[in-house]
């Protein structure tokens, strides 16, 4: 298998690069992660099932979409395919540090200017891609209320109810989140997508980095309400980012519905005391 990783880096880098090292790294717990080393480069590889291809690829296309604003630090997506029974994403490596309050602001700031840069004149993707190991709708719409209540919030509860969730009547949330953004007409932005402190770092040169998208072209805010669901980036974050691009107001009471979607997704995913999260949120919605 190696080999023909090997081979497909050559190709794509037009580079002679042997490995002399594999080692096994973190890197969340959806698919096999490693280290590749030698030639003094590194890369880092995925692996998952062949059948999860597409969604390496999608991963890789959003990478290449967000590397490309030439905002903020991206793994930058080398080569893709499969080998045997196996799909691989080869990205290039970073050597991660610990950051301080100079990055964090930092991040804010450039995250800001990735949401400026990359832009669309409709919200969803070419492409649906994964939000964790869930699919990801995100069929092309004009309105910004209609894509995120029915491609968000009211998919992810059809997927609750099949898992047994108890929850109010889908049609009920979607006409209220429906309403409650109707007014919402924000720019399309190219968001992260699952912007959580897993999902964000900074380099050992002191550089932010934000990896493992859920890429599209959505409301900026989804972004930064999702980087407060786990206690917070430090506070510099959301200073650099203002600074760089204010919020809009309202965006407090938003942010509920926004995090609506992650919370049942965790739902779908992990079960247990999210459904109870889940149906606090959606009563303060309705």
């Amino acid at each position: 298998m190696w080999q023909q990783i090997t081979k497909a880096i050559n190709e794509a880098t037009d580079k002679s690069f042997q490995i002399n090292d594999t080692r096994s790294v973190g890197g969340g717990c959806i698919n096999q992660c490693y280290k590749i080393s030698g030639n003094n480069t590194s890369y880092f590889v995925k692996l998952n099932r062949a059948t999860q291809l597409e969604m390496f690829i999608a991963e890789a296309v959003g990478l290449q979409q967000m590397y490309d604003t030439q905002t903020i630090t991206i793994p930058e997506p080398i080569c893709w395919g499969t080998v045997n029974d196996s799909c691989y994403l080869v990205l290039q490596w970073l050597d991660l540090g610990s950051g301080n309050g100079k990055a964090w602001e930092l991040m804010g700031s450039q995250l800001a200017q990735m949401h400026k840069q990359g832009t669309s004149d409709r919200f969803g993707w070419d492409r649906d891609n994964t939000i964790g190991s869930t699919p990801q709708i995100n069929t092309w719409e004009d309105n910004w209320s209609k894509f995120f209540a029915e491609h968000r919030i009211g998919y992810q509860l059809k997927l609750a109810k099949r898992k047994g969730g108890s929850f109010p009547d889908t049609n009920k949330v979607i006409a209220a989140v429906t309403e409650q953004l109707a007014d919402r007409n924000p720019q399309p932005s190219l968001v992260h997508g699952d912007l959580w402190s897993g999902n964000a770092a900074v380099t050992a040169d002191g550089e932010p980095v934000i990896l493992d998208p859920a890429t599209y072209y959505g409301d900026r805010e989804v972004d930064i309400g999702m980087t407060e669901m786990f206690g917070g980036f430090p506070a510099a974050f959301y200073q650099g980012y203002n600074q760089t691009w204010q919020l809009d107001s309202g965006y407090q009471q938003r942010k509920t519905i926004y995090n609506l979607y992650h919370i049942l997704n965790h739902f779908n995913i992990f079960g247990g005391g999210y459904g109870s999260q889940a149906q606090r949120m959606i009563r303060q919605i309705l």
